[in-house]
């Protein structure tokens, strides 16, 4: 009997962790979107020593946003998941972090560049949500594994 119950709980993780993937809403779409939007600005931006420096960074880290979000969605288990969200997290706020200072030697385009800020931060917060939901459901999990309950 514990060993039929064991055996549907694995099943039902491997339903939630699959249902996670494909709730991304086409979060890798927008991702990639937030990499494009990043590419477009910067192509209009002046080549200077500093600019060059700060552009490097935001397109490196706008774009692995997106990459390391595809990582997430195919991560091994529900920490996996967790950990690669949270480095999604990690490179979108460097991400505005480069976009404040693009901003900074670059007042002329400060209205485009807010709003590709706006974008990040909405990402952040997206991100910030999916690794709280998904401590909160593993947490739910746990406790109904050992209060022995499906």
């Amino acid at each position: 009997m514990l060993r039929l119950k064991r055996c549907r709980r694995a099943i039902i993780n491997e339903f939630s962790m699959k249902q996670l993937s494909n709730k991304k809403y086409d979060l890798e779409e927008r991702t990639a979107r937030f990499g494009e939007m990043i590419i477009d600005l910067v192509k209009e931006i002046p080549i200077t020593p500093i600019n060059r420096r700060i552009i490097e960074q935001l397109v490196g880290s706008g774009g692995s946003t997106g990459a390391n979000y595809c990582e997430a969605t195919e991560a091994e288990s529900r920490q996996d998941f967790i950990h690669k969200v949270g480095i999604c997290k990690k490179e979108i706020k460097e991400a505005r972090h480069w976009l404040r200072l693009l901003a900074r030697s670059n007042p002329e385009f400060k209205d485009k560049i807010a709003k590709v800020w706006k974008e990040a931060q909405e990402l952040l917060l997206i991100f910030s949500q999916t690794i709280k939901t998904t401590r909160n459901n593993r947490e739910k999990n746990s406790k109904n594994n050992y209060l022995n309950i499906d």
